[in-house]
């Protein structure tokens, strides 16, 4: 059994994957909604998992592509979406190679994917191919006390390799993540 099909039972029980806490929920709408253009966007949100953030942008009128190699991961986010009364196109593939057409999106997001690439260079490639021109591509990543992660210099120096300009803002909010962080999160946003 894949590794992420074993997590999907239990993957929602943090705060910030599951956003079962309105508060938490909210932070992540307040954060990431304005960073979107006007709905309806066309979305994809690699490394999708349960589908919570495919989930909160749906709700705010973006057509949303929900991509996971994991099918327990999928029937997860298929249920949290039918509960939601939203519409999501979930996708079984490879973050590193999305089953999504070149060219096709406003958004390309990525939640906590990028540090787990064999080849993050490549990932950021395809990942760019996606978008459309002056599209949008949204990371959320960080170097976590396990030792785990990528950090944003670092994250920033791949992004910068494939797109022109970057903005980093540290996620040290408490509100995102269901309590006090003491490790490196980050947000990434290259606009074209």
């Amino acid at each position: 059994m894949d590794i992420w099909d074993a997590e999907a039972d239990s993957f929602d029980e943090q705060p910030d994957h599951g956003l079962r806490d309105p508060a938490v929920r909210a932070a992540w709408a307040d954060l990431l909604l304005p960073l979107l253009p006007h709905a309806p966007a066309d979305v994809v949100d690699i490394g999708c998992g349960t589908g919570s953030l495919a989930v909160l942008l749906a709700q705010a009128g973006h057509a949303v592509v929900g991509v996971d190699s994991a099918p327990r991961m999928l029937e997860k986010a298929t249920e949290k979406a039918g509960t939601a009364g939203v519409r999501v196109d979930y996708r079984a593939g490879d973050a590193a190679d999305p089953p999504c057409a070149p060219g096709a999106f406003d958004v390309v997001l990525v939640r906590h994917v990028l540090w787990a690439m064999p080849d993050p260079d490549t990932a950021i490639g395809a990942w760019v191919r996606l978008l459309t021109p002056g599209g949008r591509l949204v990371l959320v990543e960080g170097r976590w006390s396990t030792g785990a992660g990528i950090t944003a210099v670092e994250c920033e120096r791949l992004v910068l390799a494939h797109r022109e300009t970057t903005t980093v803002t540290r996620l040290d909010d408490p509100a995102l993540w269901g309590g006090p962080i003491e490790d490196e999160r980050y947000l990434l946003i290259s606009r074209r």
